[in-house]
């Protein structure tokens, strides 16, 4: 049998034969907002003025409009939540439309573009 074999938390195995990212992930996120792949460390988002854990998408719009983001009406991604900077600016933030999917990769596009207001860190270490 060729494969993956992937481990539980409770030491049950399941073979993946023909493994792909998406395989490996949970059905539901441990934390909403956290990564879910086996093995991956769960991360949080954090704004970092009020050192506040950003829990769900409206916590996330108020802290993006408060730093000038607004949110970009886009019709033809209807599964995307944009937020873009100015008319002016090629600044796109692109986030899937339910809280649950929003990953870590998500959350570094945020920091890279407001690096002065967010943080990605370990919740274990708040």
């Amino acid at each position: 049998m060729s494969g993956v074999w992937i481990f539980d938390k409770n030491g049950v195995a399941r073979l993946i034969t023909n493994p792909t990212r998406e395989s490996f992930e949970q059905k539901e996120p441990p934390y909403p907002g956290t990564a879910t792949a086996p093995g991956a460390r769960p991360r949080v988002l954090v704004y970092l003025p009020a050192n506040q854990v950003i829990r769900s998408y409206s916590e996330l719009e108020q802290r993006l409009t408060e730093l000038g983001w607004t949110r970009y009406p886009n019709s033809l991604r209807p599964d995307l939540l944009q937020f873009h900077r100015s008319e002016s600016s090629a600044d796109l933030i692109s986030l899937p439309t339910n809280f649950a999917n929003f990953k870590s990769l998500h959350m570094y596009d945020i920091v890279v573009k407001n690096r002065s207001f967010f943080e990605v860190r370990d919740p274990a270490a708040l």
